[in-house]
């Protein structure tokens, strides 16, 4: 048998051996993914019929998207998520170039107040949707090439602020206050999981609790949120009107739900019914157990998506698992904290569920990305914290100095 058939062969028994990706993770999105679809279609149908005459409207973009994002969950799971290490900065870059030009008059479209989307022949991109993605890249990259130095102030903490400050500002100028939030949680995550100092995270905090206090005062509308959420039945009839509305619709449900396509709210008392909202129809038309089903949905990727970071066999992979399960875990957290009046609206879609083709299709490929990296068997974080080679809440100097044998220290 000659080298070359050795290695073929070798090569196949490798690729028959690759384990399969996660059956619970696969299969929470697929439901989600499912559920949207209907949902959209229920919540949107009387709405498109009297705005464009066609009831399926919103539900035939919908499918659209999905069938682009599930093509883009099979191509990241197929090329495997070390394909975007090389990628990091390029979409850094293209994701601020992006931010930039939505904020220009003739390029961005100006929808409620707010300049988020880049019109495109036959559809809609939301910027702010794929910096977030990109964002996350970026960190697990960066944070995978420094790990031994992310205790270092200059090197492992303040870069990687100004990176997210800046991705900040520009969602604030759109404004976007919502996005913004969500990148400031992100980087707070994923610079404690890799080890940054708890003092600087700390402090981070009290800086920017001022600074975030002060981009909600000084914007009236962002005011009018505030005072919606602390009473909305106060303002029933003005700001707090669309909260209260939501939970009347999540209310009103029941235990059974009204039954699918029976909501009422839809029939335009909720605005956004489709969109931010879905899961106030959703409680409404499958009451209790319909909503205790989609949250447990997202229970299971959070669950499944830390397994996978646990798992990875590398630093990159444990970061970005990391960095995807926390971004469609916030995102689903604060979309269904609006929806039940437990937090301030914040213009934020249900991941995977509402309306939107830019926020379906990169939700799909984050999760394709994902279910790549839940086939890793290496158990990176786990074999470096058996050996001791790592322990990142010490610091390695003082740690040293005093023989602690959980040190961190490079590997030989």
């Amino acid at each position: 048998m000659t080298r070359d058939s050795q290695s073929g062969d070798r090569a196949a028994s490798q690729a028959i051996v690759l384990p399969a990706p996660d059956p619970w993770l696969l299969w929470a999105i697929l439901l989600l993914s499912g559920l949207g679809l209907v949902m959209v279609y229920s919540a949107s149908a009387v709405m498109a019929r009297q705005a464009t005459g066609d009831p399926f409207f919103f539900l035939k973009r919908q499918a659209i998207a999905a069938s682009l994002g599930g093509a883009s969950l099979l191509l990241a799971l197929k090329l495997g998520y070390r394909r975007l290490q090389p990628l990091a900065y390029p979409l850094l870059i293209l994701s601020v170039l992006a931010l930039c030009l939505v904020l220009l008059p003739g390029i961005g479209t100006s929808s409620g107040g707010a300049r988020r989307w880049i019109r495109l022949p036959g559809a809609g991109f939301q910027p702010a949707e794929s910096a977030k993605l990109a964002f996350v890249v970026y960190l697990a990259y960066s944070l995978s090439k420094k790990r031994e130095k992310v205790r270092i102030f200059s090197i492992g903490f303040l870069p990687h602020c100004f990176v997210g400050l800046f991705f900040m500002a520009l969602c604030l100028l759109e404004p976007d206050f919502g996005s913004a939030v969500t990148l400031a949680l992100l980087l707070f995550t994923m610079l404690f999981a890799a080890g940054a100092r708890i003092s600087w995270l700390l402090g981070s905090l009290f800086l920017a609790a001022p600074i975030a206090w002060l981009a909600v005062a000084r914007s009236p509308y962002r005011m009018k949120r505030i005072l919606a959420f602390l009473d909305p039945w106060a303002h029933r009839h003005d700001i707090g009107y669309q909260v209260a509305e939501s939970l009347m619709s999540v209310g009103s449900g029941g235990i059974w739900g009204l039954g699918l396509g029976d909501g009422r709210q839809k029939l335009f008392f909720l605005p956004e019914a489709h969109t931010d909202f879905i899961f106030s129809i959703i409680g409404e038309e499958l009451g209790l157990l319909g909503s205790a089903f989609v949250i447990a949905l997202y229970g299971i990727i959070v669950w499944r998506g830390l397994r996978a970071a646990f798992n990875a066999t590398e630093a990159f992979g444990a970061y970005l698992a990391l960095g995807i399960t926390a971004l469609i875990g916030f995102g689903a957290c604060i979309n269904l904290g609006v929806a039940m009046g437990a937090l301030p609206t914040k213009g934020l879609t249900l991941p995977f569920v509402s309306y939107g083709g830019t926020s379906l299709v990169l939700s799909l490929f984050a999760g394709g990305v994902l279910l790549s990296i839940s086939q890793g068997q290496g158990g990176f974080l786990r074999s470096q914290l058996r050996s001791g080679t790592i322990n990142p809440r010490l610091d390695p100097a003082k740690a040293n100095a005093r023989g602690d044998p959980h040190a961190w220290r490079s590997p030989a």
